[in-house]
């Protein structure tokens, strides 16, 4: 591969068993010099394309994955750089190592146009601008970023600001529901509703044919309490007693007489 040996951000050699892989390439790419950020909107792509002046450089974009075990140690590194070149030589112009998404930030007032900061060999920063003239170039570049992402995951250098992500997938939500066979206990001694508490009425000391000292469906509560009094010379039975037959009746009105001094017809005086 092209630079297969040499780092593409230094150009200093790579170890021997490095692999590099191209993730995206566009051209012509056109670079801009901006201005400090002035908005809490962001960068915004209309103050750089206003004034012609601000257009340095037309280039081309190579996003370059390297892989590579250092001399100094054991496990593999992946590392991703964004590179802007010269078109025709392939000289290196800047270079920005894609260590974090503040890396390259887009355009609050278009879609094809990015703040990438680039870092030179020595670390010294800087912001340039840099835009796409096609739509669907700058949706490549972005998803070839989100494919950087995961590449360099799985290497030493974790991209930063994945980390407060994976803490908060890894954060076990907390379930207050009540699994099954599980109740609550409430304690309301020491409080009003604890002080004026309504008791139940006692239970029947006794049982009798009535069942009234029985316990109904394993309740606890005594169904004698809730019973009404039987009526005044019922015996006490709850049921009122049967009218005096037709003999009584005539038997109890001879009994009248015979107290009254009447024979009951004997002699004649009653037919």
């Amino acid at each position: 591969m092209e630079n297969s040996t040499l780092d593409p951000a230094t150009g200093q050699p790579l170890p021997p068993d490095a692999i590099q892989r191209i993730l995206h390439i566009a051209s012509p790419i056109h670079v801009y010099s901006i201005p400090p950020v002035s908005s809490s909107r962001g960068h915004l792509a209309a103050s750089w394309t206003a004034e012609p002046q601000r257009h340095i450089f037309t280039c081309r974009l190579r996003v370059i994955e390297t892989a590579f075990t250092p001399s100094d140690s054991s496990s593999e590194t992946v590392k991703v750089d964004i590179i802007l070149e010269d078109p025709s030589t392939g000289s290196l112009f800047a270079a920005a190592p894609y260590t974090t998404r503040a890396v390259v930030e887009p355009a609050a007032d278009s879609s094809r146009f990015f703040a990438v900061r680039v870092q030179d060999p020595s670390g010294r920063k800087a912001t340039l601008g840099i835009g796409f003239e096609e739509r669907s170039e700058a949706f490549d570049f972005g998803v070839a970023l989100q494919e950087a992402e995961k590449a360099v995951q799985g290497g030493s250098g974790e991209v930063k600001g994945k980390e407060a992500e994976k803490k908060k997938e890894e954060e076990v939500k907390r379930d207050y529901s009540l699994k099954e066979g599980e109740t609550i206990t409430v304690n309301l001694s020491g409080t009003k509703f604890g002080k004026n508490r309504i008791r139940p009425p006692p239970a029947a000391s006794g049982s009798s044919g009535g069942g009234e000292g029985k316990r109904s469906g394993g309740s606890g509560k005594s169904l004698a309490s809730f019973a009404l009094p039987p009526p005044p010379g019922s015996g006490g039975n709850g049921f009122l007693p049967p009218p005096p037959s037709a003999q009584e009746v005539r038997k109890q009105k001879r009994l009248s007489s015979q107290q009254l001094g009447f024979d009951d017809g004997e002699n004649g005086e009653f037919a």
